[in-house]
């Protein structure tokens, strides 16, 4: 899937470079490197979706429930909070690429990540108070067989299902055919 949506950003870009004569900034860090969830989801994954959920839902969360749960429970509220929402906004993106009323799979899978996630924060806590660490290979392998077996149990199911990603790159392409009929022809003989 990185490789497949890595190439659709390139080739997204690759008009607005020539056109314009700036580049996009990334939207991938390496997410094969991630040695954990919160590595993935906050550093290294979609970051644009990161920079956004990050100061519209993950810090108000915290910020209103600090008072309430203490700052421990603050925190894990706010990544719970910030994965429903995209988990709610995937269904919404599925909706709208697929026409097919919500299986809630999705939602599911974003669910499972913000808890697993809070916990492995949690953990994480607790290992370094004691000294303990995971090597990086292992807790990397670990999170990447995490991320494969819950995405194909919970992620693509209902893309596959619904032929998404056929539709996906069937509107892809009509875009660019559109962005090449709009373009000088001397530019789009460059491309």
């Amino acid at each position: 899937m990185y490789l497949g949506i890595e190439l659709v950003l390139a080739i997204a870009a690759a008009p607005v470079r020539t056109v314009f004569g700036f580049e996009i900034e990334p939207q991938f860090n390496e997410p094969y490197l991630s040695t954990s969830l919160q590595d993935f989801w906050g550093r290294r994954w979609n970051l644009m979706v990161t920079s956004i959920l990050r100061p519209t839902v993950y810090d108000p969360v915290r910020s209103v429930s600090n008072g309430v749960f203490g700052i421990t429970c603050a925190a894990r509220a706010a990544i719970l909070a910030t994965f429903l929402v995209s988990g709610l906004m995937h269904e919404l993106i599925y909706y709208y690429l697929s026409r097919v009323s919500p299986t809630w799979e999705v939602t599911w899978f974003f669910v499972l990540h913000g808890v697993c996630t809070a916990v492995e924060v949690a953990v994480k806590k607790v290992m370094i108070r004691r000294g303990w660490r995971l090597h990086p290979v292992v807790s990397g392998l670990l999170t990447l067989t995490f991320l494969a077996v819950s995405g194909n149990w919970l992620f693509f199911p209902q893309l596959v299902r619904n032929g998404v990603d056929k539709k996906a790159i069937r509107e892809y392409a009509i875009l660019v055919n559109f962005v090449r009929s709009k373009l000088p022809v001397n530019l789009v003989k460059s491309l």
